[in-house]
């Protein structure tokens, strides 16, 4: 007959039961608070590119020479700056695999594109003409294309294809070039322009057709960077020699843009069933940095970490020359090169893109919490 047991061990013996129901409740709901995005689809311009323009042979916006990636793991691959774009860093707070693999690289495919592709193509933008001045470059509806009718037959069809879909991140970051490149280039050989209300008006309405269409191909999870402050970069300071503050030109345009770019957010979602779009306010964020540097952990927010040549001297006023000097301290700056975030700015971009409670900052929600639905 087996022993009787003491209430000593039956009380150790509940003691172990509750526990164990007490952490596998516990388990459970840090499970839930983990991301549920399996990969990002990713569209755009240089802020997010990560290597599409080294693949086209008539590109003059390219990144893939040193100083670009002194700090990266892979070194210049043709992203836009020292280290990770905000793209990779995004990917990182999301718990990915592995970054996302540039879609005009021949070996994006198979089991590469399981965690998503980038599409975005330096110099482009909104609108099929903008970044003729750079050669060839992908343009957002040209993006689209080459996830429609490339990347989707490879990737799958069918209903449960569809469901896949819903759960990855559509990110697009774009718009800043159609000024630079578009916009204000105009406006300097022709006299008899649009205004810049009726151009933000045709960029807008461009872009939520491009939204639309991504929707309709199984979208369902958007992420909309807004245009950094463009007028506070190096390149825009040297426009105006001897000139301390930011082009206030620019950053009107840009902050129209921007405003209707949120606006979009709440039109939009109204006419797509089930998708969910969160805005980015990246020009926030960035212009917080540059008016109190210090404050954010930064020295300078004015200059380019390494040496760009102007046009005068042979460079494009906004690229980093080849093989050229750099600062030594890439933590300490805002811009490695002449438009472009280094590493530490985009951390705090991505940071507050995923974290942020903030409505002013990310809108309606951050990027962890859409990552959960």
């Amino acid at each position: 007959m087996a022993p009787k047991p003491s209430k000593g061990s039956i009380s150790f013996a509940f003691f172990v039961i509750v526990c164990l129901h007490l952490c596998s409740s516990y388990g459970k709901v840090s499970a839930n608070n983990d991301p549920k995005i399996r990969g990002m689809f990713v569209f755009g311009s240089s802020l997010v590119d990560n290597g599409n323009n080294n693949f086209l042979p008539n590109s003059l916006a390219k990144a893939n020479y040193f100083p670009y990636g002194v700090d990266f793991p892979l070194r210049s691959t043709g992203r836009f700056t020292n280290g990770k774009n905000v793209v990779d860093l995004l990917g990182e707070l999301l718990k990915l695999p592995t970054f996302i693999p540039p879609f005009a690289d021949p070996t994006t495919k198979g089991r590469r594109i399981l965690y998503g592709v980038n599409y975005a193509s330096g110099a482009s933008g909104i609108l099929d003409e903008t970044g003729a001045i750079a050669g060839q470059v992908f343009s957002l509806n040209k993006q689209i294309e080459n996830f429609e009718n490339v990347t989707l037959p490879e990737f799958g069809n069918g209903e449960d294809f569809g469901k896949s879909l819903a759960h990855y991140l559509f990110v697009v970051g774009t718009g800043g070039n159609d000024y630079t490149f578009n916009y204000f280039l105009s406006r300097d050989k022709d006299s008899s322009n649009v205004s810049l209300e009726a151009f933000t008006t045709k960029l807008t309405t461009t872009l939520s057709r491009q939204l639309k269409r991504l929707y309709n191909l199984g979208a369902r999870k958007f992420v909309l960077m807004s245009v950094n402050p463009n007028g506070c970069t190096p390149m825009a300071r040297t426009m105006i020699p001897m000139h301390e503050r930011c082009i206030q030109s620019v950053n009107r345009a840009i902050h129209l843009f921007n405003t209707n770019l949120k606006a979009m957010v709440d039109e939009i979602q109204l006419e797509l069933p089930a998708s969910k779009l969160v805005y980015v306010n990246s020009y926030k964020i960035v212009r917080d940095i540059i008016k109190e540097p210090s404050s954010k952990g930064f020295e300078d927010a004015k200059n380019a970490c390494c040496k760009v040549p102007s046009i005068e001297e042979g460079g494009t006023g906004t690229l980093c020359k080849r093989g050229g000097s750099i600062c030594s301290n890439r933590r300490s700056n805002v811009f490695f090169d002449g438009l472009h975030p280094t590493e530490t700015a985009n951390a705090v971009i991505a940071n507050k893109a995923y974290y942020s409670n903030s409505r002013a900052e990310v809108y309606p929600m951050n990027i962890k919490q859409l990552s959960q639905i």
